[in-house]
């Protein structure tokens, strides 16, 4: 079981403790407010309502015990920064902090944070992607570069054979799973493509636009 501190209890803080809690880790919430606390506390282990930029407040949660530490405050990007830095300070075994552009982005990976979330960001770019093509259904994105695409099988692809078609090395791309029926399975050198089914392919979006 995972030991959590989510610190801003906001909409995006919420979703996350309702998944981790659905994980069944163990979470303390923390807020300056009284009602966001109300809000997330069905759904946490423990919260308090404090100042995340006060360093006796913070000391006395214990920081180096949560195994991850998530920041999740939108409304003051001073805040955030501040609040990074301070669980870094405080001996934070990971700090994952939220992003809101490029340049909060930058300042948070800077001083003290493992990895930054940029919802708005993310989010744009699976829709844009999604919707500028017919042939991509979702995409999940894994750093710049790399990302995992469900596509539906062309049209030239059909009845012919994961080995036949030898997408990896004409295409560069990689099958990891395809979906028949609205179930994922792992692909075979022999499995037959039909015309409804669909695969998830790990690789870049320019080969995936060279392929589709």
């Amino acid at each position: 079981m995972k030991s959590v501190l989510i610190i801003g209890a906001g909409q995006f803080g919420i979703h996350i403790a309702k998944r981790m809690s659905q994980l069944r880790c163990e979470i303390m919430a923390i807020d300056s407010n009284e009602e966001r606390i109300n809000t997330i506390l069905p759904f946490v282990t423990n919260a308090q309502i404090g100042d995340s930029t006060n360093p006796d407040f913070m000391r006395s949660l214990g920081i180096p015990d949560y195994d991850v530490c998530i920041v999740t405050i939108s409304d003051s990007f001073q805040d955030s920064l501040e609040t990074t830095a301070l669980l870094k300070d405080l001996g934070a075994k990971k700090v994952i902090s939220r992003a809101q552009n490029d340049v909060q982005e930058k300042f948070l990976l800077r001083n003290g944070a493992d990895e930054t979330v940029y919802p708005e960001k993310q989010t744009a770019i699976r829709l844009a992607t999604k919707e500028a093509s017919d042939d991509i259904l979702d995409v999940f994105q894994l750093d710049r570069d790399l990302n995992i695409y469900e596509v539906r099988v062309p049209k030239a692809w059909y009845s012919k054979t994961i080995a036949e078609l030898d997408i990896r090395k004409k295409h560069n791309l990689n099958v990891i799973a395809v979906r028949i029926k609205d179930q994922l399975v792992l692909p075979t050198p022999d499995m037959v493509l039909n015309t409804d089914d669909a695969m998830l392919i790990l690789g870049s979006m320019r080969d995936i636009q060279k392929a589709f």
